[in-house]
């Protein structure tokens, strides 16, 4: 592969929000991350799977996760037979024994349509590959559409080299045009609302790349500026079909929308979906399955000319309860799981038996936190999305330290993650090169309920008589506090965040609810507190860009009017949000990694002093998967099947 002055790889990461069932994911995580094949993550919300995380995307909002975003999210391989009653081994010889893998989601996909995505819960980590690609045990960058890339010295161009005779799922080619096509018609076009717009910003100008085709195999990618994560966010996003697409980006409908935003949902023929990955959809039957068959058309063989991958056919359960999860995976209806805390001890006792490995490896990618609305935005109506009395508790810096000192988060450790797990001090991973250690500065916060009381009463909050905690004008410190239903451990988490804000007198109302209904919440600012998570898989800080970015799509506590949505009024950042801008913009622009480490720490520095978020527990990353699956090369980067295509079941 040629690459004049080839960027350290550190450099070229992301991450991806995940949620659900923790998955092996961004992935990105997203939260919970999904197991994909790689595909630059873009912060979702909390993504899951089974570990195909690799991810060159940006963040995902693991809402209920991975993170949207860049790293098609090793996206949603959990697993899962449950609803027809049968094993998987049951199920492949009801179907002429061809070889096949089962997994689980916990949610259904909410669109078939990639840029459109939201959720870490989708499909296409298995029917979209990128430029390149990211190995999930070394993180170095692979060839993958394009078979090579040169960089300019000056690193403001890239040059990708497609592979000879790449094709679509349909069969159609595949060339320069349908990359030049992904770019410039779909996610950098301004009427679609798309967060991987978010991560190409370049510099202080927020300008982006342009992308223009030399020939039938080679597309230049150029920047104005030095921009760090340039190669993985170049290369790692899908490329899309324009002999597919290409009529619905220049149509309309009868509103002036495009009619790309209403194409590929999820109520489309799953047959009719292009792609270009390592599968493709057969079918789809909501709060059921989704059914994939190998994508005869794929461009990968192994050394002797074998075409990969060699599973023929992958089962996609939704199955949104995880005890039914855990059940179904004991009885042999799904060959992975990502284990829970609570579930560890049961999986363990009974590995050898059920004839599967718990993989370990180490502290995930993703994150868990609990955070408030600071959105003082009104909607088109003049509506405050945020009741004014309670936007003025959030918006008190000394009301989040308060809760952050509240939250007795060893006892969580140790009880709804059994000790399988660190405490998080930072959105940045323990084992991420950018991390800013305690030891280095960090700021941190223990449990000091007696300090976080006086926190209170120094900013002007009371108690009454009955310990209940009161503003400045008397009313009662009272909140509602999202988490979805679908994750144990996070409904855990939230009880015990609801049992220890109430001993320093705030009334948290839980609020159990779907995943789906929380993303749906989020998106419209309809909502005051909650436990959420992101997922990630890389080191690279600049994935989490449209999470930290002041007009990010997921900049949830406090999102600006974005793309397509109707009008709101006074909306604003705070000047320590607008420091994180300056900072992300710098940080993408220094190529000097020690300098960049520098950037980034002081980033990390001020979400730890101004908690937007309250990080919680770091889980491990375990992951069990049936002994018949073969050739598995596990870690939290990648998780399980990071390397689908090589992976084969015994007969």
């Amino acid at each position: 592969m040629k690459s004049t002055v080839l960027l350290p790889l550190r450099w070229l990461t992301t991450l991806v929000q995940r949620g659900g069932n923790k998955p092996p994911v961004q992935t990105g995580k997203k939260a919970d991350s999904s197991f994909l094949p790689f595909r630059l993550k873009s912060p979702s919300w909390e993504g899951l799977g089974v570990g195909l995380s690799s991810c060159l995307l940006p963040q995902v909002p693991l809402l209920g996760g991975v993170r949207g975003g860049f790293c098609l999210l090793a996206l949603a391989l959990s697993s899962l037979l449950i609803l027809t009653g049968c094993s998987s081994t049951q199920s492949k010889t009801q179907t002429a024994q061809v070889s096949q893998l089962v997994f689980s989601s916990p949610s259904n996909p909410n669109t078939f349509n990639y840029p459109l995505n939201e959720s870490a819960f989708s499909v296409f980590g298995y029917i979209y590959d990128g430029l390149i690609t990211e190995n999930g045990l070394t993180a170095e960058l692979e060839p993958a559409l394009a078979e090579s890339w040169e960089i300019s010295e000056d690193q403001k161009r890239i040059t990708f080299t497609l592979r000879e005779g790449l094709q679509w799922s349909d069969g159609e080619p595949l060339t320069a045009d349908d990359v030049v096509f992904s770019y410039n018609e779909v996610y950098l076009n301004e009427k679609v609302s798309t967060g991987i717009r978010d991560i190409l910003r370049i510099g202080a100008t927020g300008a982006f790349p342009s992308v223009q085709k030399l020939d039938k195999l080679r597309v230049e990618f150029s920047v104005p500026e030095p921009f760090a994560p340039f190669l993985r966010y170049a290369g790692g996003i899908p490329i899309l079909p324009a002999h597919a697409l290409r009529e619905s980006v220049n149509t309309t409908d009868a509103n002036g929308n495009l009619k790309f935003l209403s194409t590929w949902g999820t109520d489309t023929d799953p047959t009719a979906i292009v792609g270009n990955g390592q599968y493709r959809m057969v079918s789809y039957s909501p709060s059921q399955r989704v059914i994939f068959e190998r994508n005869p058309y794929y461009w990968r063989n192994d050394d002797q000319g074998n075409p990969q991958p060699y599973i023929e056919r992958i089962i996609l359960q939704i199955i949104e309860n995880s005890d039914t999860q855990f059940l179904t995976f004991r009885s042999g209806g799904l060959d992975s799981l990502a284990v829970a805390p609570e579930a560890y001890g049961l999986l363990k006792k009974a590995e050898e038996r059920g004839q599967y490995t718990i993989y370990n490896g180490g502290p995930s990618s993703d994150s868990r936190f609990v955070g408030f609305n600071l959105n003082k935005a009104r909607n088109e109506k003049g509506q405050p999305f945020v009741d004014p009395i309670k936007s003025r508790w959030f918006n008190t810096l000394a009301f989040r330290q308060a809760v952050a000192y509240g939250i007795d988060r060893e006892t969580m450790k140790n009880t709804t993650y059994r000790g399988l797990g660190e405490l998080q001090h930072s959105p940045l991973g323990v084992s991420n090169p950018f991390y800013l250690s305690p030891e280095e500065g960090l700021k941190t916060y223990s449990y000091q309920p007696e300090k976080a009381k006086q926190l209170l009463l120094d900013a002007g909050f009371q108690y009454n008589s009955q310990g209940q905690l009161l503003d400045w004008d008397g009313n009662q410190v009272r909140f509602t506090l999202l988490v979805k239903a679908e994750e144990k451990s996070r409904v855990d988490a939230a009880v015990q965040i609801q049992q220890d804000l109430g001993k320093l007198g705030m009334q948290a109302d839980l609020q159990v609810i779907s995943f789906n209904v929380v993303v749906q919440k989020l998106s419209s600012r309809n909502w005051e507190a909650y436990v959420g998570g992101f997922g990630g898989g890389g080191t690279e800080p600049h994935s989490g860009f449209n999470i930290w970015y002041t007009r990010g799509s997921l900049h949830q506590f406090n999102q600006s009017p974005q793309p397509g949505e109707p009008p709101s009024e006074g909306w604003e950042p705070s000047d320590w949000e607008l420091e994180i801008d300056r900072l992300f913009q710098q940080g993408a622009q220094e190529l000097d990694e020690s300098k960049r480490k520098e950037i980034y720490g002081q980033f990390q520095q001020i979400v730890a002093e101004q908690v937007p978020f309250f990080y919680l527990v770091n889980s491990l990353s375990l992951q069990a998967v049936r002994d018949r699956v073969e050739n598995i090369k596990f870690s939290a980067l990648g998780g399980a099947f990071w390397n689908l295509y090589e992976l084969k079941t015994e007969s």
